[in-house]
């Protein structure tokens, strides 16, 4: 499988978000009201909007990103090395800024591909919304208004696992799982990063988990592959 897809032109990345605000009641009038229609369908009996409310962070319109892992791979005397590098604060712009500048001004190429497991659903378009939220620029590799499906340069590890089922979804871990790889569920995982981040304040805990995620995605594209697991000395956190 994907015997024509070179390894080392392929961007891996994750990203972690959370809601824009540490609770409900921070929230101004007009957002209190396009929240409560928006959470409808996540509210359950005698749930309210204010009780849901720490899932807003899956929603570009409510939530911010914390986090974007990216890492590739490059060969050092002949050996394949995985770097990785993360951009992260508080300040959503700032983090944004300086994700995209690195993307245009290393991966621009037009052989360069992105990677994320549901990264069509999820992080390929969250970065894209919070760029323009933000006012910035989009390199080309996200800005895909008005492209052909195959000039868009966006690998999803979740998509070809479908095999065009589209019903179908499976987690990251039950594929670390079915593939023998390490999960990199051991710390926290998802539903834990609004806790972590607004009550913990620890965001390096979460950084921590979105490099492993990152990782966690090109060891499963390698597997796709039928190519054996990076091991950890090849592995370089930058």
């Amino acid at each position: 499988m994907l015997n024509h897809l070179k390894l080392d032109r392929v961007l891996f990345l994750d990203i972690e978000t959370v809601p824009m605000v540490a609770d409900y009641e921070f929230l101004n009038p007009r957002f209190k009201k396009l929240w409560d229609r928006k959470s409808r369908h996540l509210v359950k009996k005698e749930q309210t909007p204010k009780d849901v409310f720490p899932s807003a962070g899956i929603y570009a319109e409510f939530g911010k990103i914390i986090c974007i892992s990216a890492g590739y791979l490059v060969k050092t005397d002949g050996k394949e090395q995985f770097r990785l590098t993360s951009f992260y604060g508080d300040d959503e712009k700032k983090l944004l800024k300086k994700f995209l500048d690195t993307v245009e001004q290393k991966f621009k190429s037009p052989d360069w591909l992105l990677c994320a497991h549901n990264g069509k659903e999820f992080d390929y378009p969250y970065i894209s919304r919070r760029a323009l939220v933000n006012g910035l620029h989009l390199p080309k590799v996200f800005d895909i208004a008005g492209k052909k499906p195959w000039d868009v340069r966006h690998l999803d590890t979740l998509d070809l696992w479908k095999f065009g089922d589209y019903k179908h979804y499976t987690s990251l871990d039950l594929l670390t799982a079915i593939f023998d790889i390490p999960t990199p569920k051991d710390d926290i995982s998802g539903a834990d990063v609004y806790r972590v981040y607004y009550q913990n304040n620890d965001l390096e805990r979460i950084v921590k988990y979105c490099e492993k995620d990152v990782l966690t995605v090109a060891q499963l594209l390698r597997k796709y592959k039928g190519l054996d697991l990076l091991v950890d000395e090849n592995i370089i956190v930058v």
